[in-house]
Order: C-alpha cells, then structure tokens, then sequence
C-alpha cells in the first residue's frame, strides 16, 4: 500500500484534526448501499439473463425485472431494518444490565476493568488510576463495557437510514440491467438490448466493487475485477439456466 506524504499524515493528525474525526459519528450506510448495489444488480440480470436464455420478449424481462427489483428490493431493506433495529435492542438491553451492575457491585465491575486493561498492557499505578478514571463517571463506565466486554460498537447502526442505504443501492444499480428493455419497449426498439444490458451491469459491477475497495482502503481495480468476476458468473448460470429450459418456458 502506498504511503501518503509525512506531511499529510502530521496535518490529519494535528489536535483539530484528530477531534473532529473522533467526534465525526460512524456509519454503516456505505456499506449498506454497496451490498445493496451489489445484490440488486446480480439478482435483476440474473433474471434478464434467465429470461434472454429461455428466448422469452422484452416485455417479459421487464415485468420480471421491475417485480424482482420493487420486491427483492423492498424484502432486502426490510431485513436490514429489523436486523439493524433488533441488534439496537439487544444493546439496549445489555446497557440496562451493565447500568444495574455497576451500581449494584460496583468493586465486580472495576475488577473487569481491570482484567481488560491488564490484557492492553497497564499495570501498577497506571492501571489502577486508568479504573479510577474510567469508572468515575457513570456513562462512561457503562459505554467501556459495552465496547471492551461485550463488543458492541460505539456508534450502532440506525436502521432507517440502513435500510434506505440498502434499498437504495439495490434499485440503482438492479435498473441498469433492464434498463435497455425498457428503452424497446416503451420508446423506441434497441438494437440488441441484452448485449446493451451485459454492458451497463459490467459497469455497475466494476464501480461497485471500487467503491467498495475505496471504503475499506484496498486497491480499486483488484476489487472492481473481482466484484465483475462474482456477478459476471451468477449471470451466466442463470443464461444458461434459461438456455437449457427454453423449451419448458
């Protein structure tokens, strides 16, 4: 990986600097709509792909593909939403617990502390003004064991915004593969839509898959190649799916 300039690195890391990035509150909504993208855009010419295979009309690969698309789309988001506002409830719940504990056995609670930093690496006086400081100040007892003892994170996920994130994606990107079916049978013919689609979802795959190295700090064209591997394969199962039962279809 390369390294940006030394200079860079002091700037991001001045008192200011570093401030503002720690109080700057944590999102999963990226990652969100970069699985959502993914998803819509695999599924929907999954179903184009099965659809040209079995030599059905555009007409067809529309109606199927919109209703995939609204109904897929909808079904994923919907998931998020409960998954993220279930995991919100669970952390609300081992937050009421740590609350009890820390008031009702205080010198337990403390020795958690403890352990947890004496595994980080503190010991003597230092470790024991660390439990003095953290425990001095109720929320920020609680807030310590929910991170450093049952592993939640600080900044949970909110499950409106992950839904929306999530279908977002979804819809942006599973348009694209019927997109040019669309265009013929509403507008004007398109000479080889499928070819067209085959090429717009190669595009969605290929940003998608940068987007998703740019968020996690990974080179961008790996990734991009990688994402149009996975979907570029799931694609030509469902074709030669189609293919293989034109007759039934």
């Amino acid at each position: 990986m390369d390294q940006p300039p030394l200079a860079d690195l002091e700037h991001e890391h001045r008192p200011e600097a570093v401030a503002a990035r720690l109080g700057r509150p944590r999102s999963s909504a990226l990652s969100d709509w970069i699985l959502g993208a993914i998803d819509g855009a695999v599924t929907t010419f999954a179903i184009v792909a099965g659809v040209t295979g079995a030599a059905l009309s555009a007409g067809i690969v529309v109606v199927l593909g919109l209703a995939n698309l609204l109904a897929d789309g909808l079904s994923m988001a919907a998931s998020r939403y409960l998954g993220a506002q279930a995991e919100l409830e669970r952390r609300d719940r081992a937050r009421q617990r740590e609350l009890l504990h820390v008031r009702l056995v205080p010198e337990g609670e403390r020795e958690e502390i403890r352990q947890i930093l004496a595994a980080k690496g503190f010991t003597g006086p230092q470790l024991e003004e660390a439990i003095k400081v953290i425990s001095a100040d109720e929320e920020i007892w609680v807030q310590f064991m929910l991170t450093e003892e049952l592993g939640y994170a600080a900044d949970p996920d909110r499950p409106l915004v992950a839904a929306t994130a999530t279908f977002a994606g979804f819809v942006l990107c599973g348009t694209l593969p019927i997109l040019p079916f669309v265009v013929d049978v509403a507008m004007t013919d398109v000479t080889n839509p499928f070819a067209w689609s085959v090429a717009l979802t190669a595009l969605a795959f290929v940003i998608v898959g940068a987007l998703k190295a740019q968020a996690v700090g990974l080179p961008p064209v790996p990734a991009a190649l990688r994402t149009l591997a996975i979907g570029g394969l799931a694609a030509a199962l469902a074709f030669a799916v189609g293919w293989a039962l034109q007759d039934i279809a």
